[in-house]
């Protein structure tokens, strides 16, 4: 009686059900990631949740009645069964409708744009080009993952990474390649955490430590109707040539124009925080779901692991050459580092060059003239993906 009874504890118990090797090393990631968001500070917010659903959904739970995450619910269908999940999923299956709909990614634009200050780049609209030349990662990418196997719209879905802006790189691969949604979702978020450690080797390896030292002229300021009608023009310019990328970069604007225009504090402070707080945690919680040992642990998984570090460091030398271009052309009066902030996680990119412009130069002072370059990122990456969207859709 006794021998059966703890026969039937152990048979119902989490350990007895860990069949694959691959669940140890799932949860052992997850660990390590909730290591490097807590103890080392790599982007936390997003980095915790990702890596706690990535622990939820590789324990054993798949056994009970009400299954956490059901994967088979989700398969590489753009258009799911959504009453089905309704009905059959577990939290994180119902929290992901958010992420296979686009409306996460959307409601986190809204609250970045309302917590963005376009005023460094509208100061100084030179740092569009640096936004933009930081896209060269992701064509480099884009390239390379159809070199090596990758479909057009595989390729193009892997290739966004190299914009180090989550929400797009999800919005894009759920249209163009939702099978890979889980992969690269990881990876995006990763590398955006991982910003201090991969970004600075690259800055010190392409610029000298003269071009490192160059301090810029204070940014001219700007007018309070520049900042009302920035939000306005180019919502108006940008979809009429790009409407596919109109969720992304409608609620950018929107939540910026809530900012500037002074009279919806109420709505710019709610984007800002109590939406922004409660839709992170939604969204990470649910890539990190996507995570599932027998799906992530493939030579395909690795393969975008890969692709997406070299999308994310060609788009810091796409920056950083131009930065050292623009450097030359302006007779040393550009510091070729806010090259670097071109990709669109904001605002870590600029804080590095911060403070790799300060560890040349302690007077330095770099942080907002990095700020053009990396909230023009953010612009450049929407449209690189509704451009993407766009040829492969």
């Amino acid at each position: 009686m006794i021998s059966e009874t703890i026969r039937g504890i152990w048979e119902g118990s989490g350990f007895a059900n860990i069949t694959d090797y691959r669940q140890i090393i799932m949860i052992a990631l997850a660990c390590l990631l909730l290591y490097l968001g807590i103890v080392r500070k790599f982007e936390p917010l997003l980095l915790v949740g990702i890596a706690f659903g990535m622990l939820l959904t590789n324990l054993p739970f798949s056994i009970s009645d009400t299954p956490i995450f059901t994967p088979a619910l989700w398969s590489g269908d753009a258009h799911p069964d959504y009453l089905k999940v309704l009905q059959e999923g577990g939290l994180l299956d119902i929290l992901y409708i958010g992420v296979k709909s686009g409306v996460y990614p959307a409601l986190i634009f809204l609250g970045v744009g309302a917590m963005t200050d376009f005023g460094p780049m509208l100061a100084n609209p030179k740092s569009l080009l640096l936004g933009a030349a930081a896209q060269f990662g992701v064509y480099a990418a884009l390239v390379l993952a159809v070199a090596v196997g990758f479909s057009g719209p595989e390729a193009a879905s892997i290739g966004i990474i190299g914009g180090a802006d989550g929400p797009t790189a999800i919005w894009l691969t759920k249209n163009l390649a939702p099978q890979l949604l889980g992969p690269i979702a990881i990876s995006a978020y990763s590398y955006m955490a991982l910003i201090p450690l991969i970004q600075p080797p690259l800055m010190r390896a392409l610029t000298t430590k003269k071009e490192r030292e160059v301090k810029m002229e204070q940014l001219r300021k700007v007018s309070k109707t520049e900042r009302i009608l920035f939000p306005i023009v180019v919502t108006i310019a940008t979809l009429l040539v790009l409407p596919s990328v109109s969720p992304l970069i409608g609620s950018l604007m929107l939540g910026n124009l809530l900012r500037e225009c002074g009279v919806v504090e109420r709505l710019s402070d709610t984007a800002q925080n109590s939406l922004m707080n409660i839709v992170v945690i939604f969204l990470s919680l649910s890539v990190g779901a996507t995570t599932v040992y027998y799906n992530f642990l493939t030579v395909q998984t690795i393969e975008i692991v890969v692709l997406g570090l070299l999308a994310f460091e060609f788009a810091t030398v796409g920056g950083l050459l131009l930065g050292k271009l623009m450097c030359k052309l302006s007779h040393g009066k550009i510091n070729p580092l806010i090259g670097s902030a071109g990709v669109s996680a904001v605002p870590m990119a600029a804080r590095v060059s911060q403070i790799e412009g300060q560890r040349a130069n302690p007077s330095n002072y770099l942080l907002m003239h990095a700020m053009g370059p990396n909230v023009a990122g953010v612009i450049g990456t929407a449209v690189a993906a509704g451009f993407l969207f766009q040829i492969f859709k």
